[in-house]
């Protein structure tokens, strides 16, 4: 008995030893991009789509430099996508049908391809796991943008279509110098005629990818330089938030980061957290501009209701100044903060002393910080125990949490075409940041329904590992976002209520209350028993996440839909 104790006991320190060693959060660099990743979005649990513009990209498609690309993330390979309008700094989303739209686009500089501005890009459903006969179909004729739109962002609300928002007519060196100062919608709205925004108007020169989000009541929260508003589509009227303190400016080209943080129930009471940007003054020319002025290492932080509107503000500071960082939404609630330069600005070119060949930005930041949300002021960030690349990840970058739950991170371009052979060149190495729980035994999530409706019990099975106490669950809804300079369009995190049973091998979920809290057809695009499937959930159990099972989230009926479930 006591050598099978002492046997029991040493399997356990060996088993425990071996988690501590392995259980560390890690970069691991596979595969090349094919094509500059300026744009991703996941469009199945396996496939991601990277878009560049029509350039001289080494992945070639009919004898043609491609600049569409399917990435395969069990073989981290790239797969060239045929694209007829150039997808230069564009955006895109999901409808409630899940299907994937690239919105906008830019002049095309080669004959290969034609003028992306008004383009609409729809990404057929795919259930093939190596993207085997899958299309993006294009119609410039006759599907296409009201407007010619170049760096507009996308937000899908709660009818389950695309609003686009901002953006600028003709190229531009580095402001806004010939905005698109309204908002349209796909499929259109209005008689297909755009809503004007004064906000847009006010928040020039600096409103480039403005960062714009579903708010839990069916209005959109909107960003640009350093003003916020709170929209309401369905009157047609603007609210004035409290600007972003101390003069700090969050969008393109002084491009800080913004997200949701994560609704929880009963109240899903909404919290927007924006960090990094610059203080610089945007009446100063870019001739006077530098790329060793300091970026900012603010991160503000304000809760979306009438007493916290009132309150403000709540400030803190980064580890370190952060120039285009990406805010990502972790499974559990925490916040990644990757990328980014520690000074200058983005667009690439424009200031009087770039860097390099072209980069307006200098001292990449290799090391991602972790935001905790409930911690204490002051204390919510840290990097312990995050490791540090050797990859600069600057101007057209792009990150993405993955349905395996891992992140992956490519592209950085501050250049015109493709360049090598100079400091901060283009960019095609992959790489993966691996948190802990990827080397360690992982909860599984076994018969989730294909289809979920809101406000609606649902059971699964879950296969729990033995050496988790269970005390802690969280099951998160999530749309991973369309990822562009620095901004996840549609991006979000709901978490919804769960009851283990006894056995603990089922979880009693209830879905959110309605198409507002979550809109409906959140992210992917994969068909699971005839059905188009667009969101993730995952599990964590005591800080440990499954990887992400595919659902429908609401009647999957194509946009606009009605209202479904129950108000708040």
């Amino acid at each position: 008995m006591k050598l099978a104790c002492s046997l029991a006991f040493l399997v356990t320190l060996v088993t425990l030893v071996r988690y501590a060693i392995a259980a560390e959060w890690n970069f691991v660099q596979n595969g090349t991009s094919g094509i500059l990743a300026l744009e991703a979005v996941f469009v199945s649990p396996t496939l991601a789509i990277f878009f560049d513009r029509a350039s001289n990209d080494p992945l070639v498609i009919n004898d043609a430099p491609a600049w569409g690309a399917l990435w395969n993330m069990e073989t981290n390979t790239a797969t060239a996508l045929s694209v007829i309008s150039d997808s230069f700094c564009a955006s895109g989303g999901f409808l409630s049908n899940g299907t994937m739209v690239s919105v906008g686009g830019n002049i095309p500089i080669v004959s290969a391809a034609t003028d992306g501005r008004m383009g609409i890009r729809v990404f057929e459903p795919c259930a093939d796991p190596i993207g085997l006969n899958c299309t993006l179909f294009e119609d410039p004729e006759t599907l296409h943008l009201e407007e010619t739109r170049w760096y507009p962002s996308s937000l899908r609300i709660f009818d389950g279509s695309l609003m686009v928002v901002g953006g600028i007519h003709e190229d531009t060196p580095f402001y806004n110098t010939d905005p698109v100062n309204n908002f349209e919608f796909f499929p259109s709205k209005d008689g297909g005629v755009p809503r004007p925004s004064a906000f847009l108007e006010r928040s020039l020169p600096a409103n480039l990818f403005p960062r714009v989000f579903a708010l839990p009541d069916g209005t959109v929260l909107m960003i640009a330089n350093n003003q916020t508003i709170i929209y309401d589509i369905e009157k047609n009227t603007e609210t004035m938030l409290p600007d972003i303190p101390n003069g700090v400016r969050v969008t393109n080209p002084l491009d800080g980061s913004a997200t949701l943080l994560p609704l929880s129930p009963p109240d899903f009471i909404p919290e927007v957290l924006v960090c990094g940007g610059s203080s610089t003054n945007d009446q100063i020319q870019p001739k006077d501009l530098s790329s060793q002025d300091p970026a900012s290492a603010q991160c503000s932080r304000m809760t979306l209701t009438p007493e916290g509107i009132k309150k403000g503000w709540e400030v803190e500071e980064m580890l370190e100044p952060r120039i285009m960082p990406e805010l990502l939404l972790l499974p559990n609630g925490q916040v990644l903060i990757i990328n980014g330069g520690q000074t200058g600005y983005a667009a690439f070119g424009s200031v009087k002393d770039p860097v390099g060949n072209a980069s307006n930005a200098d001292h990449p930041v290799f090391t991602p910080s972790l935001y905790t949300p409930e911690a204490p002021l002051g204390k919510r960030i840290s990097n312990e125990g995050m490791p540090t690349t050797d990859i600069a990840r600057l101007y057209h970058s792009v990150a993405s949490l993955t349905p395996q739950g891992n992140i992956l991170i490519a592209g950085s371009n501050p250049n015109r075409l493709v360049v090598n052979g100079t400091k901060f060149g283009t960019e095609f190495r992959v790489e993966y940041l691996n948190p802990p729980f990827m080397s360690l035994e992982r909860p599984v999530m076994a018969n989730v329904p294909a289809k979920i409706a809101f406000n609606t019990p649902f059971i699964i099975d879950v296969s729990i590992p033995r050496d988790l106490e269970a005390s802690n669950i969280q099951v998160a809804l999530m749309d991973l976002g369309f990822s562009s300079h620095a901004f996840h369009s549609s991006s979000r995190l709901v978490f919804m209520t769960a009851e283990l049973s006894p056995n603990r091998t089922q979880l009693t979920i209830l879905s959110p209350p309605n198409n507002r809290v979550y809109p409906p057809g959140p992210a992917y695009d994969i068909l699971i028993d005839g059905v188009n499937a667009k969101a993730y959930i995952f599990l964590t159990i005591d800080g440990v996440t499954s990887a992400g099972a595919p659902v429908i989230v609401g009647n999957g009926l194509p946009p606009p839909v009605a209202d479904q479930g129950v108000p708040l």
